[in-house]
Parts: C-alpha cells; sequence; structure tokens
C-alpha cells in the first residue's frame, strides 16, 4: 500500500488529520502485524501526514519545477502498459517528448532498441551500440526467480533482433519494505540463470525498496537492461514490399507463465524455459546472415496483432498473414492451454522470432535456424501499403483486418474482468486529446528549465 498516496489524496479532499492517522496506523499493523508497535505506527503515520503536507504546499508556491503535470486519464483507463491502442498511442508521444536524437535508431522506430554509432579507433571502422531495458511481468512479483528469468531473456531479445551481439547485462530490482530480502536473490538467480546460459555476463545493477518507508507491503518490481554491439543493424521500418513473413517456433514467456500459474495450470510454465529465441538469432548472426534481412522482431507486445500493426505503420507497408501457419508453429501445450481459458493466442507474447526478409534470403535462414534446433516457417508476406489497410490476416479463406485491441488478449481472470476494450462510459479520443495537451506541456515545461538553466 502507498500510504504516501494515501496521505496525499486525503488530505486534499479535507479528511480530518486524526483520522488520516489512524487509518494509516490501523493499515500499518494489519500489514506489519507484530514487526511494529502501535506506538510506532503512530510515529510514523504522523510524519507520513507531515511530510504529505509540506509537499502539497510546495507544489502550491513553485509551479514551474515542483507541480506534477496532470492529463486527468489514468493510466488503467488509458491501457498504458496492456499492450494495446493506448500504450502504442503513449509510446508514439514518448517519442514527442524526446524529439530527434541523431542516434541510428530512437524511440520513434518504436522498436524496443536504440542504437548509436561509435567509431573503432583501431580500424576507423564504424559499428554500433544497441542498448535496450525491459520490465519484468508485474504479475510475477510472488514468483521471482520466473521473473529474473523471463525478464532476462526478454532483454536479450531485444537486443539480438537489432543484428546485434549482446556482450552485457545490467538488473534493477525494487521490494517494497515488508518483502522478504530472499526475493532479491531469487530473482537474480532466474537472471543469471539466462547469463550463464547465453554466456552473457550480468555486470552491474542496483536494488532499493519500492517507496523507501512509505509504501508497505511485498510487491516487487524492477527491469533488466542489455548492450550489444553490431556491424549492422535492422529495424521495423526495413520491411519492403515483396518481402516475406516468416516466425519460428513459440512458447511464450513471461505472458505465457502468468496464465499458467492464475489459471492453475503451472505444469505449462516449463514449457516456456528455453533459449531457443536467442539461438536462433544468434545462427542467423553467426551465419552472417544479418545483411539479408530486413526485419528481425519478437513477437511480444500486444502479440503479433499489435507487431503487425508496429511494422506496417513505420515501415508504410501492407502485411499478410496466414492464422493456421502461425498457429502451427505455437506450442501445442500453451496453445491447448490458452484455447481452454478463450485466450487470443494472436493477442499475447509467444516469444517467437519474426523476420522479413527478401523471397530469396528465406530458404538460407531458415536452413540456419533449423540448424539451431528451431523450427521456423513463412507466415505471410509484405505488400504495397494499401489505403485504410495496414495489417491483414487469413482466417479460414477469409481475409480480415488484422488489428490490435484496445488491450492486449485477456490472459488471467483479473484481466479478463477488466476487459479488452476501452471502458463503458469512457471516450478514448477525448482521452487522446487530453493525453496530448499533457504532453505539449511536458515539452514546454522542459523547455522552461533548460532556459533557465542556460
Amino acid at each position: 500500500m502507498d500510504l504516501e498516496g494515501f496521505a496525499n489524496r486525503n488530505i486534499k479532499e479535507g479528511e480530518k488529520e486524526e483520522r488520516i492517522i489512524a487509518e494509516m496506523r490501523r493499515r500499518i499493523t494489519e500489514i506489519k502485524r507484530n514487526r511494529i508497535s502501535n506506538e510506532d505506527a503512530e510515529a510514523i503515520s504522523r510524519a507520513i501526514l507531515e511530510e504529505a503536507k509540506r509537499t502539497i504546499d510546495l507544489k502550491a508556491e513553485n509551479k514551474d519545477i515542483f507541480t506534477e503535470l496532470k492529463s486527468g486519464v489514468s493510466m488503467g483507463e488509458f491501457g498504458v502498459g496492456s499492450r494495446g491502442l493506448g500504450d502504442f498511442y503513449a509510446h508514439e508521444k514518448i517519442g514527442e517528448i524526446i524529439g530527434a536524437t541523431g542516434a541510428v535508431v530512437d524511440s520513434s522506430s518504436l522498436s524496443d532498441s536504440g542504437v548509436v554509432r561509435f567509431t573503432d579507433s583501431g580500424t576507423s571502422k564504424a559499428k554500433f551500440v544497441v542498448v535496450t531495458v525491459d520490465g519484468m511481468h508485474s504479475r510475477l512479483s510472488d514468483f521471482p526467480f520466473l521473473a529474473g528469468f523471463h525478464v532476462a531473456r526478454a532483454a536479450l531479445r531485444d537486443v539480438y533482433v537489432m543484428g546485434a551481439v549482446p556482450i552485457a547485462l545490467l538488473s534493477d530490482i525494487h521490494v517494497a519494505d515488508d518483502g522478504d530480502v530472499a526475493k532479491i536473490f531469487d530473482h537474480i538467480a532466474g537472471i543469471s540463470t539466462v547469463s550463464d546460459a547465453t554466456g552473457v555476463p550480468l555486470v552491474t545493477g542496483s536494488t532499493l525498496r519500492i517507496g523507501g518507508d512509505v509504501v508497505i507491503g511485498e510487491r516487487m518490481t524492477g527491469c533488466v537492461g542489455a548492450v550489444g554491439v553490431a556491424e549492422a543493424v535492422v529495424s521495423r521500418e526495413g520491411a519492403k514490399a515483396g518481402d516475406v513473413i516468416l516466425m519460428s517456433e513459440g512458447a511464450g514467456g513471461g505472458t505465457i507463465s502468468t496464465a499458467a500459474l492464475y489459471f492453475g495450470e503451472p505444469e505449462i510454465v516449463k514449457e516456456t524455459l528455453n533459449i531457443k529465441f536467442l539461438n536462433a538469432c544468434n545462427a542467423i548472426i553467426e551465419a552472417d546472415l544479418v545483411s539479408h534481412v530486413h526485419v528481425m522482431t519478437d513477437v511480444t507486445n500486444g502479440g503479433i496483432r499489435g507487431d503487425a500493426s508496429e511494422i506496417a505503420k513505420v515501415a508504410g507497408v501492407n502485411l499478410l498473414f496466414y492464422e493456421d501457419r502461425i498457429r502451427h508453429l505455437v506450442n501445442d501445450h500453451v496453445l491447448g492451454m490458452l484455447e481452454r481459458h478463450g485466450i487470443d493466442y494472436l493477442g499475447v507474447s509467444l516469444d517467437a522470432l519474426l523476420v522479413i526478409c527478401p523471397e530469396e534470403s528465406a530458404k538460407e535462414v531458415k536452413k540456419v535456424v533449423n540448424s539451431a534446433g528451431v523450427e521456423i516457417e513463412q507466415i505471410g508476406m509484405v505488400g504495397i501499403k494499401k489505403e485504410g489497410s495496414g495489417a491483414e490476416i487469413v482466417v479460414n479463406g477469409e481475409k480480415k483486418a488484422f488489428v490490435p485491441k484496445f488491450r492486449e488478449s485477456a490472459y488471467t481472470p483479473v484481466k479478463k474482468a477488466v476487459g479488452e476494450i476501452v471502458s463503458a462510459g469512457t471516450d478514448f479520443e477525448e482521452m487522446k486529446r487530453k493525453v496530448d495537451k499533457a504532453v505539449e506541456e511536458a515539452i514546454h515545461k522542459r523547455d522552461r528549465v533548460k532556459r533557465m538553466m542556460t
């Protein structure tokens, strides 16, 4: 529980101070039980209230720097983090705030990694550094090892699909005040399992509490970053009309593990514990095939629905997929679980590799990936962008529009309760206008402070 947020909200609503303190004290003792006395819980509650009052006053007096921007749209309402339309829109807006960077690949490409160029002083040859960071799956807080394993693998995926060889991993782990210290070690063990299996060292990181003393509970969150180097890179803008689309076999990662755990089918988690994706990418790089492919990406954010939409948008092409070919490449056990619980497999992360390349290169790509022990087949093709169409899919002989939903496929009971569409009574276009206004204000704030610094 966020005690500071609780205090702030109640102060603004005009609640009496003693009632705020009494409720915070009750909640602290409820969670910490015999590890704290009533007297200490009261002292902490009074201190939190005092701090909250001071920071509220501070914001009121110094609007330029200390006042938090507000859009009036919540993360959940807009679907941020839910790998659908709202999430994709928010990430586009992040790119607007950052602006032109001079990087080879930055957030404007909607790629999961960034790329900068540097020159090797020994050879004067240009090379590329690829950097990425992935957040652990939020619902794996009670399963630290799995959280570490899957987020480390995800970070390496994002480096590999740029055509780079990963050379280092780094981690950041945050555990709330009441979380067991062993969560840290369990999580790091998961990361180092992937590190050891791939030979990519985990070299640094940070460990903190969520919210310090003002957030109680056991929740864990964090991320893993990865750094890679390459002599040439590929990104999503590279897809060209006439290319073919290949996809490798996939059994999912953090998302599928989460679905399995919360739908009561934990045996499915074992299907996700592999590094086939990484082996496939490594085989392509070692065979010097990166220059022969136009796009490599992972089927993750919002599933293949989301990836298809993003690639079509940034590359200005039309993508055509065949559902039966995709289905064939999904792990049988994973697919069975998804279908038993009515989860659209096209809208969740499958941890499959998507390769878009000229038709003449496809045979060699398939041969090399197969030699790494990974199945890969053609699932579609790239055409010229048609008016109003970015991606299509053929299902049972019928061609349909292939677009992401407002949220990714609902893959846990809670997500099914929340739903995959915009909440009733909300207007997505109106929310977008409010978000746009907040983005403008953020840019203006940045520019004001920049002027102040000069």
